[in-house]
Formats: C-alpha cells, structure tokens, sequence
C-alpha cells in the first residue's frame, strides 16, 4: 500500500465482495460497512495482519479490536459460551452486541487482537454484506472502526477515505450505516452479573430483560474492550456540550426544538439522532468554524450511547 494513493472503491455485489475476499485472505485490508459503522476489517488468525490494522489506525495496541464472525457455529470456535452468552446470542445475533467472552484454547485470533487478556471481544454483526464476507474468507475478521484512532467514526465510504486513504487496500462502499453507532459491548462476569462496557444501539433495558438482572457498575481502568478510552471519537475542534444556544464561533449541532446549524434529529427521535451523530461531527469538522455546540441529548434508551459518544469528543 502507497499511503499517497487511494484505496480501491469495491461495489457492494457478489463480484465486489469477491475481489474483497481475496484482498483479506491475502493479508490485505478491507474497509467494510456494517449496521453499526464501517468496520476495517482483516484476518483475525494473522500477527502481522492485525499489526497492519493497528499501523493504519494509528491505534494503541493495549485497546483490543473486536473479532466478527459469520454465525454461532464459527463464534464457538472463537470463544467459551455459558448459558447467558448463549441466551444473549441467540437474542441479538445477528446484530449491534459485543460480548467481552472467555478465549477459547486453540482459537484463530491472534495475540495482538486481545491485547494479550484472557477474554475475547466477540460479534455477529447484522450486516448481511459484512456476514457475507466474513463467510467468502473462511476465518474470523478483526475489524475496528475504519477510521484513524480517536477521530470520529465513519457512516459512510467518503468518511473512510478521507481518514486512512492509501492506508487500507479497499472500501466496499455500501452506502450509509443504518445505525451509525458503534455496537453495545457487555462483559459476562462471575455469580451471573453482567457490566455494560460500551453503550450502544442495544439498550441495557433490552439486555437486562435477557439476562434478569441489571449490569454492576464498571470500576476498573483496565481496557477491556473498544470505545473505553477517555479521550475517543474526537473530530479535532473544542466540543460544547449541553448547548441550547450557540456561541457566534460555534457550529451549532441541534435536536429537538433547537434546530442549530444541522439537526440530529427535528423530530426528537434519538434513532435518527444516532444514525446521523458521526455525520454531523464530520460536518462539524469541516466547517469554518473553530468550535462545536451540540444541543441537550435525553439520557434515556440509546441517548445513553449518543452522550457517552459525546462526552468521549469532548474530553
């Protein structure tokens, strides 16, 4: 890869998801949408695959990346299910949830993927072009957001390109992200308590009706998973949170009855505003002014994953 050259455009068809298989069995990087956010996806089972991963992301290698499988039968080869997991996956999978689950001995992942911890961050993902794809190469994919590390996550291909460019060997654009937040990541833990370590489109009211419990409050620093940094999604202007009016040097992102510059939502419908959030912040970035404003979010239902993105862009 020549990282003054941009990554092939592949089309979201059979033949598209073909040339992308090959590039991935090869050792290649392929920027894949998912129902969540583009995914940059490349063999889990390879060191210097995921080192390529990390080198394109400029990502910490202590933050683990997430492992997507095709089905439950290749999730087994990955990872140790109990009865909760299993209730858990057979709810959700396909679908927005990452489970922080028990390495299974002998699994195809590479060191480097989890960071060198006992557990795997482990997905099914929704997307049938991503579960297509992962089913073409035969092995599980690591796939993070494709976009540098820390920055706002990509919705669409022209996000991706414009973050890792001739980073990567290939985009398969398949339009925009219906979700537009990364997924909901749980972690399983001992006498059946549960903890929610990324809020996500999954609500943890859904969640708990599964498995009959609310979450324990997370308490330790250790990075377990994706997203958990305290500094993350960052669009590289000042962010202003809790904005009902703007400053006269602020893009204003608004929800609701305050319109701003742009809107999340005109309607106060927090899936809308999910799905446009990461769009809006890119806009945000590429206007001229020096600062963001962003309108009062409710902190209910997915609003919980909407705020912590922001809070994170706002450190």
């Amino acid at each position: 890869m020549n990282q003054t050259d941009a990554p092939r455009l592949l089309p979201d068809t059979p033949e598209g998801l073909q040339d992308a298989a090959v590039i991935l069995r090869g050792g290649g990087l392929v920027a894949v949408p998912t129902e969540t956010v583009y995914g940059l996806a490349g063999r889990a089972d390879r060191d210097e695959t995921v080192a390529a991963i990390y080198r394109a992301k400029g990502r910490p290698s202590f933050n683990p990346l997430i492992v997507h499988v095709s089905d439950f039968a290749q999730a087994e080869t990955v990872a140790v299910f109990d009865e909760r997991a299993r209730a858990l996956a057979h709810a959700f999978w396909p679908g927005p949830l990452t489970m922080v689950l028990p390495l299974r001995d002998g699994a195809p992942v590479a060191p480097a993927v989890t960071a060198g911890l006992p557990t795997v961050a482990l997905r099914c993902p929704g997307h049938p072009t991503m579960r297509e794809l992962i089913a073409r190469c035969g092995v599980p994919l690591a796939a993070p957001s494709a976009n540098a590390s820390g920055g706002v996550s990509p919705s669409c291909a022209a996000h991706v390109v414009a973050s890792l460019g001739g980073r990567i060997d290939a985009v398969i654009d398949g339009g925009a992200c219906p979700a537009g937040l990364e997924s909901t990541i749980v972690a399983l833990r001992g006498e059946g308590a549960w903890q929610l370590l990324r809020p996500g489109p999954l609500t943890v009211e859904a969640l708990a009706e599964v498995l009959g419990c609310d979450p324990v409050p997370v308490t330790s620093h250790e990075i377990e998973a994706p997203g958990q940094l305290a500094s993350h999604y960052a669009p590289g202007k000042p962010v202003r949170l809790e904005a009902e009016v703007a400053e006269a040097d602020e893009f204003h992102i608004g929800y609701g009855a305050i319109s701003g510059d742009a809107t999340l939502s005109a309607d106060a419908d927090l899936a809308e505003a999910a799905a446009r959030l990461y769009a809006l912040l890119h806009e945000a970035a590429a206007a001229p002014q020096p600062r963001i404003a962003v309108a009062p979010i409710p902190d209910v239902g997915i609003g919980l994953a909407i705020n912590d993105r922001l809070r994170r862009a706002a450190a």
